[in-house]
């Protein structure tokens, strides 16, 4: 089987992320799709495993293995957290549903230290262009003061929204280079502070729920291993090799 095959025959779960599932699409938006696919379970049987992501088929699409998925979750990765909160779900079926219903489990007061560790990182590279070029990229710096409102809003609620809603005019603002980089960099030194206020007093429980979710990938590997076909011609090669019953 290729990779594009397991996307194409074994999607649980696919949506769009980008612009268009956090409110700041344009008419120049491209449309970017995540998704998550379960590899039949006897195809873990073998030397060679199955990939734990796939790009395509298609362009702007990007799929992870179902544990994969599961474990940058566990992690507080902000990418995959958000792809499970996405408003634009184009595919799913019953395992997509249950893993639709673990979104809590996912989160938890660790995604302080991830979606504050990757906004660093973000404003760093911005920091950078400004030393360079004089400015920002502009696009960028609207993205992270999006990512910082999500985290402090998680924080705040123990609810991950992502669609911006009336925060979009003002962002695309930013987007459009029509806000001067000294204001954007307080508005982010802002959000940031909130976020730190808003752990100290979040919802969310110390630790994502690593134990629901491990019971939910055992059941979705044992449900695939029922499914498959044995393989008679493979278990009757093997006997008649000798390879069973003998001294």
């Amino acid at each position: 089987m290729q990779p594009q095959d397991l996307v194409r025959h074994h999607t649980i779960y696919a949506c769009v992320m980008g612009s268009r599932a956090f409110g700041l699409a344009t008419d120049a938006s491209d449309t970017d799709r995540r998704g998550v696919f379960l590899a039949p379970t006897p195809l873990f049987w073998r030397f060679e495993k199955p990939p734990t992501h796939v790009e395509g088929p298609g362009e702007e699409r990007f799929s992870w293995e179902l544990e994969r998925f599961c474990e940058l979750a566990l992690r507080g990765n902000p990418n995959i957290l958000e792809c499970l909160h996405s408003p634009l779900v184009e595919h799913v079926d019953d395992t997509g549903r249950e893993l639709l219903s673990l979104r809590g489990a996912f989160l938890s007061r660790q995604a302080y230290d991830t979606f504050t560790r990757y906004a660093l990182g973000q404003r760093r590279k911005l920091d950078a262009d400004v030393r360079t070029t004089g400015a920002p990229r502009w696009k960028h710096a609207m993205h992270l003061l999006r990512l910082l409102m999500s985290a402090r809003d998680l924080l705040r609620t123990g609810e991950l929204v992502i669609d911006v809603g009336e925060q979009r005019e003002p962002l695309l603002a930013v987007k459009r280079g029509e806000v001067p980089w000294a204001e954007a960099e307080a508005w982010m030194v802002r959000l940031a502070a909130e976020a730190e206020e808003a752990l100290r007093g979040s919802p969310l429980p110390p630790e994502p729920d690593h134990a629901r979710v491990a019971g939910f990938l055992y059941r979705a590997r044992r449900a695939s291993a029922r499914q498959a076909e044995p393989d008679h011609e493979v278990v009757q090669g093997v006997v008649g090799a000798g390879g069973v019953g003998q001294d």
